[in-house]
C-alpha cells in the first residue's frame, strides 16, 4: 500500500490528511488539525508565517508517526497571499493577511496606469479589493518589492521552507490578478507597465511536477523522508479537481468564502463576464470560471462573537420569522470588529427593520447566502449560455442541511451535498496520478 500525505490549510484551519489507493477509491485519515487566524499587530492583520510552518511540521511528523513510509506531500492553501523572500534568503516582515486594509489606496493607483477593464481583458480576473496585484503595488511604494529576490504564493514559501527549492505552480499564481488567461504566465505588458522586477516572476510550473525531497534536517525534525509534489495549490483548484460532474451541474466549493461556478474548456473574458465579475482561475486542465461570495466567513465570525456552535447556530435560526435580505458581499464585512454589529449596521444605513436577536441574525446570513447563490447561478447561465439544473456542494458548508435546503429553495436547482473532504482528495488525486 503506497500512503500520500495532502496539507490542507484553508483560512481558518489546517488539515494533515493522509490518503490511499483501495479498490479504486482513494480512501483518506485526518492525521492533524490545526486552527488558523489572523494576528492583530498594531492594528495590521498578520499571518505569522512561522506559527504556520510549525504546525506543518508536527503534522509531517504526526503522519510519520503513524505511516512511517510516505510516498510524497503536497501543500495547498487560500490563494492571493504571499510571502517576499530578499537576497538572504529569509523573509521580508510581516506578511499581511488579505484582509488588513493597508492596500485601500493602492486598486486606484493601479487603476489609474491599467484600467480594471483592461486588466479583465487580459486576466479575466474578478476585481477583488485585496487581489496580489494591488497589494504587491503598496509593496513597491515601501521599497519592499525591489528589495526582493523571490515573491512566493503561500503553498510556494511552505514548500521552500520544507525543501529549499523555490517552484511557481499556475493555480495558485492564478488567484494574483496577473497571470495572462490565454498564455497561462504572467502578462510581462502588466508587469511592464506597473514596474514589477520580471525576476520575481519565472515561468510556472504545473500541478504534478517535483519540489524535492525534505532539507536534512527537516527530514530528521519531522521523523522521515519523502518528496514534495505540486499540486492544484490554489485549494479551490484542488477542490474542483475532486468533484466529477456533469456538464450541467455547477459547481460550491463552500467554507470561509463561498466559490460558485464550473469547469469550462477555455476562458471567457467577455464584457458581460467583466460586468458579472467572474473570475477565470486555473483548473487541471481546464478553466475555473466562478464568482467569490463572502461565504461562511460571516457565519464563523458571529459563532465566535457568540459562543456557539454551528448545530445550535442552524437551530436557533429555523425558529426565526425575520425576512429581510442583505449582499453578504458588502465590503463591511470583510473583517469588521464586530459581525453583529456590521449586519445591523448595514440594515440602518437603508433604513431597513433590523434583527433582533441572535435567531434571526442567524436566519438572515443563511438566507442571505442562499440568495447571492441563486444571483450568481443566474449570471453564470447569462454569461456561459449554458444551462445549470444542478449545484454540486463540497466542503465544509456541504455538511449544513439548512443551508442546502434554503439554496435549493432560492436557486430553483437541484442541490447535491458532497461532504467530502474535497480540497484534500483533489490534492491526493494530482499526488497519486503524478
Amino acid at each position: 500500500m503506497k500512503y500520500y500525505l495532502a496539507i490542507d490549510i484553508g483560512a481558518s484551519s489546517g488539515r494533515h490528511i493522509v490518503g490511499y489507493e483501495s479498490n479504486g477509491k482513494i480512501e483518506t485519515q485526518e492525521v492533524y488539525r490545526f486552527p488558523n487566524f489572523v494576528d492583530d499587530q498594531n492594528g495590521y492583520l498578520i499571518w505569522d508565517i512561522r506559527r504556520l510552518l510549525t504546525e506543518i511540521k508536527k503534522g509531517i511528523k504526526e503522519a510519520f508517526l503513524r505511516y512511517p513510509k510516505i510516498e510524497s506531500l503536497a501543500i495547498d492553501t487560500w490563494g492571493v497571499d504571499y510571502v517576499l523572500i530578499g537576497d538572504d534568503g529569509e523573509e521580508i516582515l510581516p506578511c499581511y493577511a488579505y484582509r488588513d486594509g493597508h492596500t485601500a489606496t493602492a486598486v486606484e493607483e493601479v487603476h489609474s496606469i491599467i484600467p480594471f477593464e483592461k486588466l479583465y481583458e487580459k486576466t479575466g480576473t474578478q476585481f477583488q479589493t485585496f487581489n496580489t496585484i494591488y497589494r504587491l503595488w503598496a509593496d513597491k511604494k515601501t521599497g519592499k518589492l525591489n528589495k526582493s529576490a523571490a515573491f512566493l504564493m503561500m503553498p510556494e514559501y511552505f514548500s521552500y521552507k520544507l525543501t529549499g527549492v523555490m517552484k511557481k505552480e499556475y493555480t495558485d499564481a492564478s488567484t494574483t490578478g496577473l497571470i495572462n488567461a490565454a498564455s497561462e504566465a504572467f502578462d510581462p505588458d502588466i508587469l511592464s507597465a506597473l514596474g514589477y522586477p520580471q525576476k520575481l516572476f519565472p515561468a510556472l510550473d504545473k500541478p504534478g511536477v517535483k519540489v524535492g525531497a525534505l532539507l536534512p534536517e527537516i527530514a530528521e525534525e519531522v521523523g522521515g523522508q519523502t518528496t514534495v509534489l505540486l499540486c492544484a495549490s490554489h485549494d479551490t483548484a484542488s477542490a474542483f479537481e475532486a468533484v466529477k460532474v456533469a456538464s450541467d451541474c455547477a459547481v460550491l466549493s463552500s467554507g470561509t468564502w463561498s466559490l460558485l461556478g464550473a469547469k469550462l474548456s477555455a476562458p471567457i473574458t467577455t464584457k458581460e463576464a467583466f460586468k458579472s465579475n467572474f473570475a477565470n482561475e486555473g483548473g487541471v486542465g481546464y478553466v475555473r470560471f466562478l464568482k467569490n461570495i463572502m461565504g461562511l466567513w460571516i457565519i464563523g465570525e458571529l459563532r465566535k462573537e457568540f459562543g456557539t456552535d454551528y448545530a445550535e447556530m442552524v437551530k436557533e435560526a429555523k425558529t426565526s420569522r425575520y425576512e429581510e435580505l442583505f449582499d453578504v458581499n458588502d465590503q463591511s464585512f470583510l473583517a469588521p470588529k464586530s459581525m453583529s454589529e456590521a449586519i445591523k449596521e448595514y440594515f440602518t444605513r437603508q433604513a431597513r427593520p433590523t434583527p433582533e436577536g441572535r435567531a434571526d441574525l442567524f436566519n438572515t446570513v443563511y438566507r442571505s447566502l442562499a440568495l447571492s447563490y441563486k444571483n450568481a447561478m443566474d449570471e453564470l447561465e447569462k454569461v456561459t449560455g449554458r444551462k445549470f439544473g444542478e449545484i454540486c456542494i463540497v466542503g465544509g458548508g456541504a455538511k449544513n442541511g439548512y443551508l442546502n435546503e434554503l439554496t435549493a429553495t432560492f436557486t430553483g436547482r437541484k442541490v447535491t451535498a458532497l461532504p467530502i473532504e474535497a480540497t484534500a482528495i483533489g490534492n491526493l488525486m494530482i499526488q497519486i496520478g503524478g
